[in-house]
């Protein structure tokens, strides 16, 4: 390397290549789209934290309880057998994403990421404690003093009991809420409840509370590839450049136009309202979030100079250049096809799903036995599964070779609501009716007082060939 080279090596500053994070303080901001932004928080937020405490029939409304494997929600209840749903419900909420994300761009996550609702909140409870975005810069650069050591550990306090509320109700979606927090007063909750209220709290403190815009940028990968699903009539947030440019300052009422300006004010407001500290300005960038902060602040500012809103706002490129719009384009097409089809298949199923479940167990430590009456015997254990809200008696019937007996309970078998019944069975078959070494049975198992929970399930019946 010459010397050139090196005294230029030498001259980088290192917080150019390793640049630190400057902190964004978000300036508060009305307008329709906050006001939106603010009613989806409360709303999430009202079903993340009084979902758990909705009742149906005696028991919580929604409740995934692993230990049991059983997950309740309202009048069903899924069994992991039942996972097949769950990989339904995730590829229509795929689907569905990529959809709005077509039409609309990143509006899922300027409304109700996980990450934007919670630092909402996080964001609400600073400027309650801190006070406005000038506060907080000013208390941020001051040294440190009680008043500054006051404001800040009252500020951490409530982000902390918040996200540490935040945990519990998480650990109350799957264990009884109540029974959660009868344990809780009693000190008497087990370890991994307190391991997930514990992670689950301080990955709330630590995301909204600290990383904020760092997890959209740089840890989300949907920020990555939104791109991909954008086309030029994608809704994006946008700045009309042709209009607002040249930018400069002006007074108001002046005759900006004969002065060689544009409609913008270079007031730099966009820049302070927006949560990940860019400049829309700038031109679309994946650090964008979409939640319309800046379309709000800069109509409010358009309002007052008395000039046409919308110098940034909800728009499509085709409609910045003047081109035609079109709603209905083959990639909205088949997201939309995709995501009929595949809701009404998993609505259909559900609807169609027997709340029963049988398994049959065939006993391995014997292929067949001969009785003493000459008969070919099989053993098999059944499990029944009641996957209804109510007590069920079965019938069961085999069928599948002529003659055969079934030693089966003469009153059915009972099976409580959500609970699985073990119940052993024989079955003898007459050997000059076996025509092969494995034969294919049929066990019909239906509800006595329900002749709609009803399933067939094949088995295997093994002997000796006498024919």
């Amino acid at each position: 390397m010459t010397e050139k080279n090196t005294q230029d090596v030498e001259m980088t500053p290192l917080e150019e290549v390793y640049a630190k994070r400057k902190k964004i303080f978000p300036r508060q901001v009305t307008g329709i789209f906050a006001s939106l932004r603010f009613s989806g928080v409360m709303i999430l937020l009202g079903i993340y934290y009084l979902g758990p405490l909705l009742q149906w029939n005696g028991r919580q409304a929604i409740l995934f309880d692993l230990p049991a494997r059983k997950f309740y929600i309202f009048e069903w209840i899924f069994w992991p057998q039942d996972f097949i749903y769950l990989a339904a419900l995730l590829i229509i909420a795929a689907i569905a994403l990529f959809l709005v994300t077509a039409l609309a761009g990143r509006v899922w996550c300027g409304y109700a990421c996980p990450q934007t609702v919670w630092t909402e909140a996080f964001l609400w409870i600073e400027r309650k404690v801190e006070g406005s975005r000038a506060s907080q810069i000013k208390l941020d650069k001051a040294g440190w003093s009680w008043a500054k050591f006051r404001l800040k550990f009252t500020k951490h306090f409530i982000w902390l009991s918040f996200s540490l509320l935040t945990g519990f109700v998480f650990v109350g979606w799957f264990t009884p809420i109540a029974e959660l927090s009868e344990r809780t007063l009693s000190l008497e909750l087990g370890p991994w409840e307190i391991f997930w209220v514990l992670f689950y709290g301080f990955a709330t403190y630590g995301n909204a509370g600290w990383m904020r815009e760092q997890v959209c940028m740089y840890m989300c990968p949907y920020a990555r590839f939104q791109s991909a699903m954008f086309d030029k009539n994608t809704l994006v947030i946008s700045y009309d450049e042709k209009r607002g440019e040249p930018r400069g300052s002006r007074k108001k009422g002046s005759d900006y136009i004969a002065e060689g300006k544009g409609a913008c004010v270079d007031c730099s407001l966009c820049v302070q309202v927006c949560p990940t500290g860019i400049d829309i300005r700038d031109g679309l960038q994946y650090q964008c979030i979409g939640c319309a902060a800046c379309v709000d602040v800069c109509n409010e500012v358009m309002e007052k100079m008395g000039y046409e809103k919308n110098l940034v706002s909800y728009t499509t490129e085709n409609a910045l250049d003047g081109k035609k719009e079109s709603f209905f384009r083959p990639r909205v097409i088949i997201y939309v096809v995709l995501l009929a089809v595949s809701t009404l298949a998993l609505l259909a199923s559900i609807a169609q799903r027997v709340p029963l479940g049988l398994d049959i167990i065939r006993d391995r430590s014997s292929l067949y036995r001969e009785t003493d009456e000459g008969m070919i015997e099989n053993v098999y254990t059944l499990k029944v599964m009641n996957m209804d809200l109510k007590d069920h008696r079965y019938s069961l019937a085999v069928g599948g070779v002529e003659g055969l007996l079934v030693k089966k309970p003469n009153k059915g078998i009972l099976v409580e609501a959500g609970t699985v019944v073990t119940y052993p069975i024989r079955i003898q078959v007459n050997p000059e009716y076996l025509k092969a070494a494995s034969t294919k049975l049929i066990f019909y198992l239906n509800a006595i007082d329900d002749d709609a929970i009803s399933i067939e399930v094949g088995g295997r019946f093994l002997g000796p060939v006498f024919n």
